[in-house]
Order: C-alpha cells, then sequence, then structure tokens
C-alpha cells in the first residue's frame, strides 16, 4: 500500500514514493539489524563515537530541506523544527561523549580472594548491548523522538542496531532522517542494517514480533503502548517496551507568588502550555491557582493572551478530533470556559487555544484527564492545606511545578515537593516543565501512566534501556572486553569495592 503524507496546515493529502512495509520487508531488514549488531561491537566504544559524531554533522548538512520537509508534514513552523533539529544533533554529541567517559558500563571487578565464606571467585561484570531495538517515532518531534532521535542516539551508543518505526504524520521526513543517519554509516563502511526505517502500523506489530529484536522504546499514547505490547505478548520470549505516555504535569502557585510575580507567571504558563500547539507531553495542564486577588489578576491576564491567541495547527486529523472532543469533556465535567478566541476552523486541522477554570471542590478525575493539545484547566483553591488531598486525584506525571515566594510557607513547600518527589519523575521550580533540557543529570519518566517504567528517555542515563549486564568469572585476561582487564584505566570502575575513577580518559 502507498504512503501518504498530510499537510496539517490545510489538511490536504499527498502521494510519495514510499510504500508500507509487509512482512517479508521487515524480516528482511531485522536480519540485516541483527548482522550489523557485530559491525557496531567491532567499532569499539571509540568508533562508535566518531559515528554518532558524523551523524551529527550530517544531520546539520542536511538542515534546509529536512526542516522544510519537516515543515510540510507538520505545521510546527521553521523556528521550532530548526531548533528541534539541532537538539536531536546535540543528542548524538552528547552520546559521543557518553561512549568516551566509559562510566555508563557499571565496570566492576573483583579479584579473587579470600572471603568470610571461603574462597572467591574472579568475577568482572559490565554492561553490554541486548541488541538489535525497535523506535517508534514520535508524532510531535520528527526530530528529537523519531528516526534520528534520542531513543536512536541511545540505542546506537549502547551498540544496538536500530530499526525505526516511522509515523504516519511525517513518513517524508523519516525517511530523509533515515538518509542522512545511513550516509554517516557508509561513509564509515558500514553496512546495511545499522538503522533502518519500517512504514505502516502492521509493519510496527511485526517488527516487535521479529525475534532478533530485543527491546521496543515508544514516545505516544496509552493505546499505542497497549497495541505494541500486545503485539510482544505474541512472542516466545518476552522482551522490554520502554513507552513514555500521557501526562497533565500539574504545576502549583502559591498566593505570594501570584501576588508578587502574577503577570511574569501568566506569559510563562500561556507559553507553557500553547507552545508547539500544546502538543508536548510536558505541557502543563492543570494550574492550581490562589482562590484571591492575586490569584484573579493572573487568571485575568491568561484571560487577555488566550483571547487574543490566533489559531493552533495541530499535527494531524486525530490529535485535532481528540482535542476537541476532550475540550468538550472538560467543560461537560463542570470545567468553566474562561476564554477560547475565535478562529478560521476550516484552515486544516487548526483549533483555538482554551483556557477552562474550576474551583477546587468541583475538580474529579475526569478534569484531571490529558487533553492534548493547547488547552489548560485552572484550578482555584482557598487555602494551601487542600492541596494535598487535591494533587492526589492527579495521575502520576512527568513533571510536578511549583512557584512560591518569600512569604509562602516553607513548611507548604516541603509538603508539596513531597507530594511530587512521589508521583512525578522531576519536580521544577519557579519555572515550567516545558524545553527539557538534554544533558547529563536530566530525568524524563515518571510513574504510570506517565510512563511504563523507572528509565528516562532523554539524557545520558537514557542508554541504560538497552544494555544488560554482563559477567565474566574466573576468565582469561584474553576473553575479556578491554575495559576488564587489569591494566585497563581509561575509564572509571570499581576495583575490589573501591571506586577508581580513571585516567588517560580517551578525548
Amino acid at each position: 500500500m502507498k504512503v501518504t503524507t498530510t499537510d496539517p496546515r490545510d489538511g490536504r493529502q499527498h502521494p510519495t514514493d514510499l510504500t508500507e512495509t509487509d512482512e517479508a520487508g521487515v524480516a528482511t531488514i531485522a536480519g540485516q539489524a541483527f548482522r550489523a549488531a557485530q559491525w557496531l561491537s567491532d567499532l569499539g566504544r571509540t568508533g562508535r563515537a566518531q559515528l554518532l559524531d558524523a551523524v551529527a554533522g550530517s544531520l546539520e548538512s542536511r538542515r534546509a530541506d529536512l526542516v522544510a520537509t519537516a515543515e510540510a508534514e507538520t505545521g510546527l513552523g521553521q523556528a521550532r523544527l530548526d531548533s528541534e533539529l539541532t537538539r536531536a544533533a546535540i543528542q548524538f554529541r552528547m552520546f559521543a561523549a557518553v561512549l568516551r567517559d566509559g562510566g555508563y558500563l557499571e565496570a566492576a571487578i573483583d579479584h579473587a580472594a579470600d572471603t568470610p565464606l571461603g574462597p572467591g571467585p574472579d568475577v568482572r561484570r559490565m554492561l553490554v548491548p541486548l541488541g538489535p531495538v525497535a523506535v517508534f517515532g514520535a508524532s510531535n518531534f520528527p526530530f528529537a523522538f523519531s528516526v534520528a532521535g534520542g531513543d536512536t542516539a541511545s540505542a546506537l551508543a549502547a551498540g544496538c542496531p536500530t530499526v525505526v518505526k516511522a509515523h504516519p504524520s511525517h513518513p517524508l521526513t523519516s525517511r530523509a532522517s533515515a538518509d542522512a543517519v545511513e550516509s554517516a554509516v557508509r561513509d564509515l563502511d558500514g553496512p546495511d542494517g545499522v538503522l533502518a526505517a519500517v512504514y505502516g502500523e502492521q509493519a510496527g506489530r511485526s517488527l516487535v514480533r521479529q525475534p532478533t529484536i530485543r527491546a521496543a522504546a515508544l514516545t505516544g499514547s496509552i493505546g499505542a503502548a497497549r497495541a505494541i505490547q500486545a503485539a510482544i505478548d505474541e512472542r516466545a520470549d518476552p522482551i522490554p517496551l520502554y513507552a513514555e505516555l500521557g501526562s497533565v504535569n500539574p504545576i502549583v502557585v502559591l498566593p505570594d507568588a501570584a501576588a508578587s510575580r502574577g503577570d511574569q507567571i501568566a506569559d510563562g504558563l500561556f507559553a507553557s502550555f500553547t507552545a508547539s500547539g500544546g502538543q508536548l507531553c510536558t505541557k502543563p495542564g492543570l494550574a492550581f491557582l490562589p482562590a484571591d486577588p492575586g490569584g484573579d489578576r493572573l487568571v485575568d491576564a491568561l484571560r487577555g493572551k488566550v483571547a487574543a491567541a490566533g489559531g493552533m495547527v495541530l499535527l494531524n486529523q486525530r490529535i485535532r478530533d481528540a482535542y476537541e472532543s476532550g475540550a468538550n469533556a472538560l467543560e461537560k465535567a463542570g470545567a468553566r470556559l474562561v476564554a477560547q478566541p475565535r478562529i478560521d476552523a476550516d484552515a486544516g486541522f487548526t483549533v483555538a487555544p482554551t483556557l477552562l477554570e474550576v474551583d477546587l471542590p468541583g475538580l474529579t478525575t475526569e478534569i484531571t484527564d490529558e487533553c492534548f493539545g493547547p488547552l489548560m484547566v485552572v484550578v482555584r483553591y482557598r487555602d494551601v492545606t487542600e492541596l494535598d488531598a487535591a494533587l492526589a486525584t492527579v495521575p502520576p506525571s512527568l513533571t510536578g511545578s511549583i512557584h512560591s515566594g518569600p512569604e509562602d510557607d516553607t513548611v507548604a513547600v516541603r509538603r508539596l515537593v513531597d507530594v511530587f518527589a512521589a508521583r512525578s519523575g522531576r519536580i521544577v521550580f519557579d519555572g515550567y516543565p516545558t524545553g527539557v533540557r538534554v544533558s547529563w543529570a536530566q530525568h524524563h519518566g515518571g510513574p504510570w501512566p506517565s510512563t511504563n517504567a523507572v528509565h528516562t528517555s532523554v539524557g545520558a542515563t537514557s542508554i541504560r534501556r538497552f544494555l544488560r549486564p554482563l559477567a565474566w568469572q574466573n576468565a582469561p585476561e584474553w576473553m575479556l572486553p578491554a575495559e576488564l582487564r587489569d591494566e585497563y584505566t581509561a575509564i572509571p570502575r570499581r576495583v575490589d569495592g573501591r571506586w577508581l575513577p580513571g585516567i588517560d580518559r580517551q578525548p
């Protein structure tokens, strides 16, 4: 079946020269990925680091074409897409640095020795690649969470060939991104199968059923995750699915913060819940604001910004329809409409940004549901002590944010931090959860339903998803990986219980 692409700005569908990948094609690609694993292994850490740097350069050299292609398929705008492509390149370069550092291997050596339980054998342990992995591209990030995204970068860094199921919202961008990665592989004389893309919903199900695929990663909906998991469950041997799913990312603004910098907070909140058409997994969907004069002024400022806003283009018809249905459901559940500009609804998948409001006693589980798109519900509370119980009704999220001022009760702040620590993966102070930093310390995950695992999908430790521990007991030195030999000092290791930071670190 032919693959089509749609410009969400006008809703027009266009043919492509791509076809959906059939069962035989998926099996062939999975077989190539299995054979390519040895090449990645032979490259070693420094060789794979060079490959990742080359991929970053290849993406940047094709910037103009990639951005133009993505803009026609997503409507996200040139500035946003240009920035996202930069982020994609940064992710590859960061994982090159992770490889050169070597600490991700968690290398440990326990020399043979007498122990209180008798003679102990020589045991050496480090993390090794899982094998080929499947990555499901995200609709809302055609670069940073798709074919050339962080899942691919971290998997290749781990030494795992990667097969990406292209998202139907941007098939041409997916192919162009795959071409950029494959070009870097060819320049290093690499084989087919290091990176490949497949197309079509059935191809995605077939992919995770392939025996050579050893893990899967998804940024998407709970429904998509369940469909992929159902296909995995058909396997004779289970594999992990690392899924980053829905999140409402509550924000709490305490009274002094609202009174002292309400206009500034209104600016930040508006930008955060409408950026990229509100199509970000870290978009704040709920904002708890005080029911006092400071909170009133903050809501008035938000009302003015939303009322003056124009229409916002969503990625595809399914997301547009779900947004409109979700907004209606929230109003039926008791949330009051505060602001919604009039827009030209005939322009593709364009929607109006929406601000709703509910008093805290009226907050129900229906109102805490995520609505993907430029919508936020303001929850008005009268006393800070009410927030602990209220936040317990909010589904666990990727993030929880707190805005406080000098006059706000520090005991209340600590209590909120404890609540968010138990129910989110990242706590934001006096800021906004959107704009996830790509760094060593970042964690982008959270309790179900925000993710289905304890791992992060952003930052250096996301590589851990595609590695497994392997121990060598009483192995002859010539059989050991270089990183586990006694004389090797280029990476940090734990030797006989002592942490050795490593010397002669590789550049």
